[in-house]
């Protein structure tokens, strides 16, 4: 089965083209940070009107990459939920519009379950029940998968997302965006014990992450600093973070595996490109003998083929949509 998949959620203009939910035909991006970096940050208004200007293109080229033409596809996957509202309705409109005219099944994806099912691809092997650690800009989740459209979550963010804290802490410090990735690059040889940061926690609730106080505490060890004419260290600064940002990652995907009691751990998102994040984990899971999957660099990021491969299971499961379907900035994974 071959399926069009449409990602549209952020940034990122993708299409691609997945056969049988595993094998990547074709994949194309056309990203938007040359623009936004104009401005530290995402414009969402900017990020819809570049969607539009481009979507089309992008889609021909997912196809002619793949050698194939509409009339060789046998279903049309999109991006609906959760995302920049703006952005998330160009490629939910464009979808049903190709659907329309084609005549092909519509398959709603939501973005997060797409995240994980980029290991899929990455390893052809793998099937559930495993623990997912979802990590990105905007989400933190620890995810039991007990099929490929049956989640559970164990823990999640009560404040800011990983990759939220990472971004925000990165551009007060002066690295460029996207803030996260750049202070990775630039901060290989920091010191990560440099600045003693808070380690968060939930009280009660010890699976899910709390970031917004780790946050702050780097925001003001820079104010106190600049307000005293005092040079900080930036690499230091940045490495303490990502290890503390890693740590509380780490330790509760830890304790989920424990309280689940499964062996299989699949690392997911965004923020799962983070070099630190990925080392600590790697080590934790041979610690422990579990067994980790963590997508390629090129998987990580948003991008299409992640969601012609969840789009794949969906349709399977008899998820499908009429041209009433909508996007949603917001929704949980276990919709």
């Amino acid at each position: 089965m071959k399926i069009l998949a449409i990602e549209t959620s952020c940034d990122e203009t993708a299409a691609a083209v997945v056969e049988d939910g595993r094998k990547v035909l074709s994949s194309t991006v056309a990203s938007q940070i040359d623009e936004h970096i104009k401005y530290g940050g995402v414009v969402p208004e900017i990020a819809s009107r570049m969607h539009s200007e481009c979507i089309t293109a992008i889609v021909r080229a997912a196809l002619s990459k793949a050698e194939l033409t509409l009339t060789d596809i046998d279903a049309i996957a999109v991006t609906f939920a959760p995302g920049l509202i703006g952005a998330l309705l160009v490629g939910v409109n464009y979808a049903k519009g190709l659907s329309y005219s084609s005549g092909l099944p519509l398959i709603p994806v939501h973005h997060l379950r797409a995240h994980i099912a980029a290991n899929y691809i990455s390893s052809p092997d793998l099937k559930p029940p495993f623990l997912a650690l979802v990590v990105s800009g905007g989400h933190s989740h620890l995810v039991e998968v007990k099929d490929y459209t049956e989640f559970k979550i164990l823990g999640r963010t009560r404040d800011d997302a990983a990759g939220e804290a990472l971004d925000k802490t990165a551009r007060a410090m002066g690295f460029p965006y996207p803030g996260g990735a750049n202070m990775d690059k630039s901060c290989k040889d920091g010191n990560p014990n440099a600045f003693a940061l808070p380690r968060p926690h939930v009280e009660g609730s010890p699976l899910d992450f709390s970031f917004s106080g780790l946050k702050t505490a780097v925001l003001n060890i820079i104010n106190n600093a600049n307000q005293k004419g005092e040079k900080i260290n930036y690499e230091d600064l940045g490495a303490s973070v990502m290890a503390r940002v890693a740590d509380c990652l780490v330790e509760n995907t830890l304790g989920a595996a424990k309280l689940s009691g499964l062996k299989k751990i699949v690392l997911a998102g965004g923020v799962a490109a983070n070099s630190v994040l990925r080392n600590k984990i790697t080590k934790m899971c041979s610690e422990n003998n579990f067994e980790l999957f963590i997508p390629p660099l090129s998987l990580c990021g948003d991008n299409a083929a992640m969601i012609g491969s969840q789009g794949f299971y969906e349709f399977l499961a008899g998820k499908k949509a009429d041209l009433n379907l909508n996007a949603f900035a917001t929704m949980d994974i276990d919709f």
